[in-house]
């Protein structure tokens, strides 16, 4: 949960004559305006895996990549025809159904998400909250500048002292978080990552990485439900 500074990137490949392709899965088409970034900012394509909040399930496996240039347009146009890429009507539909209701429910992450990021900041073996709406997260500088929202996605750093089973037994014993690798619908959901295994600057943050993924559900409920957890933990 690192935000870049998109706008100085856009502008330094954009020099260079180099498109730019930006996921803003994140953002949800809400957050992050991609080809308005600011001063002159943009990128050349924007991504969104629709399996998130533009469904509003996590139940249909569908993206989208858009641009405004011409020539980008008909080259992604002659690479779907190649490719003989589809997807079926049924899950248009299903997309198409939820996209009215796409920014009430981004907003109820949001709200959800920060509440839940701003507690777990006080609770033990919480070392460190991976938040860009946060003022301490790294890039919030960043977010701050580019967005008003956030999604309902952050980390947590627990404890390094603490084994691994011992993390893994924590997200076991939550009740309303689900161990899942998706995102974005209304059931939350928690996974463990092991640093080490995903980046070379790994011993920047110390301690166990969780993510969290804040659905729908009561916000009091799933605080209710960490809660339970951390103290099984401690």
């Amino acid at each position: 949960m690192e935000f870049p500074d998109l706008r100085a990137l856009a502008r330094a490949a954009r020099q260079r004559g180099v498109p730019t392709a930006l996921d803003n899965t994140w953002g949800g088409g809400l957050a992050l305006k991609a080809f308005d970034l600011g001063e002159g900012a943009a990128v050349d394509l924007s991504m969104h895996a629709l399996t998130k909040y533009p469904s509003g399930g996590s139940d249909v496996l569908m993206g989208s990549v858009v641009t405004r240039d011409a020539a980008l347009h008909e080259k992604l146009l002659l690479a779907h025809m190649r490719l003989g890429i589809g997807v079926a009507a049924n899950d248009v539909e299903m997309v198409l159904r939820s996209l009215p209701t796409l920014e009430v429910r981004y907003r109820a992450h949001d709200a959800s998400a920060r509440r839940i990021a701003a507690w777990l900041q006080a609770q033990s073996p919480v070392r460190r909250v991976l938040h860009p709406a946060l003022p301490q997260a790294p890039g919030h500088e960043h977010w701050a500048s580019h967005c008003r929202d956030a999604a309902g996605l952050f980390s947590i750093l627990l404890d390094a002292a603490l084994p691994a089973e011992r993390v893994d037994a924590f997200c076991d014993a939550l009740k309303l978080f689900k161990l899942g690798y998706s995102w974005g619908g209304p059931t939350s959901l928690v996974v463990p990552y092991d640093l080490r295994a995903l980046r070379g600057d790994a011993n920047r943050y110390q301690g166990h990485l969780v993510r969290l993924s804040i659905g729908l559900e009561a916000t009091d409920d799933l605080i209710a439900d960490l809660e339970r957890a951390l103290q099984a933990l401690r």
